[in-house]
This record gives C-alpha cells, structure tokens and sequence, in this order.
C-alpha cells in the first residue's frame, strides 16, 4: 500500500509525459476560433485591386489648344482616392478633343481640362456656352491665359467712331486661346479665343461678331 503511495521514477516521468487531454481540447478549440476568425476577416477585407481605377493621363507636357493623340495620352492605373471628379476613364473618348489649357506630364485628365459642355457649365454655369472670337487686336491674344475674366466690347469701325464702343457681354471666362500658327498659316491671322457665356450673352455676342469687330477688356 506504501508502494502505491510512494511512486517510482518511472511511474513519475510516465505522468509528465502523459498528456493532459483537458488542456489539449481547450487549445484545439482556441485554434479553431482564432482560425474561423481569420477566415471571417479574409472574407470581409476589401479587393485591394477594388481600390484601383484606370484613368487618362498625359504622357508629355501639353499645350492649350492641342488636339489629343493617342500619343499624347494614356490609362493609368491609380488608388481610388488619388483620382478628381470627373477624370476620364477611357482612351477612346478623349483621342481627337481639344485641351483647354495646358496639362503636365502624368497628370490626369478631366472632363474640364477638354473643350465641352462640362467645361463651359464650370466656368459659368448650368446654361453656359462657349463662343468663339476673332478679336479686332490680335496681339490681345499673347496676352489672355484660359480662366480670365473679360467683357466683351464691340469695337469701332475706325478711329474717330469711338462713340459706337459699347460693352456687349460681361463677367465672359476665356477657356481657350489658339496657338500662333507659323509659315503661310501665321500670314492668315485667323487666331481665336473662346469665351464661355450664359446662353443669351453667347447669341448676342455670336451675333455681333458676325458683323463687327470686337476686343475684350480683362477684369
């Protein structure tokens, strides 16, 4: 009976080596809770390819003016939280409109940097129109940068008719000032710039334009 009591050091190390199957249990269930947790949180956890968009970006310095090439642009793949309103999102879309101001190299393209709808309702308002003009001072135009703000004014036929000056349009935002040609084309001085006007301000000055000379004055 004192044997039973008084065990050998056999019997002793063949209890520590035994194992305790209450705590392995409680640790099999521990790690299956951590795993199912695991997996929850891989379900849950965002696409990383969700947060990324294609956009349109300049792959050269441009100018105003420029007419886009597929050389002159192309998709970019950004975060989602990188990209402005309004930026293109297709290729085909932009190739052949017309950039109304100067864009850098990498930068995205939205629907205000191109000549449109969009750009002239930015610039004015939901009712706005772009027109163009071909200004009775020429050298005005190396003068006029896209976002200024100039009224447009009908100039006089000759010098001594300056009585006849009169303000046709107010608060007119320019979006566009046409590139000097070069060769034969400069001779033509067929330079324009596009102003952006409510609806009735842009049929008057349209209007005028056709039958008269005008100039701008800058505010």
């Amino acid at each position: 009976m004192a044997a039973s009591l008084n065990p050998t050091l056999l019997h002793r190390l063949a209890g520590t080596l035994r194992p305790d199957w209450t705590r392995t249990v409680a640790a099999r269930r521990a790690l299956a809770g951590a795993l199912v947790l695991l997996a929850a949180a891989a379900a849950w956890r965002d696409d990383p390819r969700a947060d990324k968009v294609e956009v349109v970006v300049a792959t050269r310095d441009l100018s105003p003016g420029t007419a886009l090439t597929a050389g002159d642009i192309r998709l970019e793949t950004l975060s989602a939280t990188m990209i402005p309103d309004g930026a293109e999102r297709s290729v085909g879309t932009v190739v052949g409109r017309t950039l109304a101001g100067p864009a850098r190299r990498g930068e995205t393209l939205t629907d205000v940097r191109l000549l449109g709808p969009r750009l002239a309702e930015s610039a004015v308002g939901p009712d706005a129109r772009i027109v163009a003009l071909p200004l009775a001072d020429a050298a005005l135009l190396d003068l006029l940068r896209p976002g200024d703000v100039v009224d447009v004014v009908s100039a006089p036929a000759s010098a001594d008719a300056e009585s006849q000056a009169r303000v046709i349009a107010t608060d007119a935002v320019v979006v566009l000032v046409s590139a000097k040609a070069t060769g034969i084309a400069a001779q033509s001085g067929n330079r324009v710039v596009l102003v952006a006007l409510t609806a009735g301000a842009a049929k008057t000055v349209a209007g005028a334009a056709l039958v008269q000379a005008v100039t701008l004055t800058l505010h």
